[in-house]
């Protein structure tokens, strides 16, 4: 097999491995890994967030934040209520049974990952980072806004 090749398998394997543990998220606990990290940005943050502070916690779009949102009351998960102190926030809420869910549920994929390149030596996780950023250089994708969160096609799914 030509090395590029090879690389190519990785990256495939790489691509299989984070839609398997999305299937496997999604069948155990029904939802997607976006829906898992607010949960559990959430839990972090108690009653402090408004949408706007969550959607900067957590990386991504004040729209798409809210189209998760949206679906995870819709779950009975999470609430939003008005703040009494400035009428013009809206914080979110983990509802008993989204507190419920999440003691139940699996580690997302990217926190396996973090944990991993942790523990690698600093020159191994740079090798690594300028690796990665050329093959996306090289597949013309260093400029498509992406998340930090390894999930398939979620992010697209959320939006409809």
């Amino acid at each position: 097999m030509q090395s590029y090749e090879e690389v190519l398998v990785a990256i495939r394997q790489i691509i299989r491995g984070i839609d398997l543990h999305s299937r496997k998220l999604n069948k155990s606990t029904g939802l997607t890994g976006p829906q898992l990290v607010i949960l559990q940005e959430l839990e972090k943050g108690g009653e402090h967030y408004t949408i706007r502070q969550l959607s900067q916690m957590v990386n991504l779009s004040q729209a798409t934040v809210t189209t998760i949102l949206d679906r995870l009351e819709a779950k009975g998960l999470v609430v939003r209520q008005r703040s009494t102190i400035d009428k013009r926030k809206v914080h979110v809420l983990l509802t008993d049974k989204g507190n419920e869910l999440l003691s139940d549920s699996p580690t997302a994929l990217q926190e396996e990952f973090i944990t991993k390149f942790q523990s690698l030596e600093s020159w191994e996780q740079n090798l690594l980072l300028s690796s990665v950023q050329r093959i996306a250089q090289m597949m013309n994708a260093e400029k498509l806004d992406a998340a930090p969160y390894l999930e398939v096609s979620s992010f697209t799914q959320e939006k409809k």
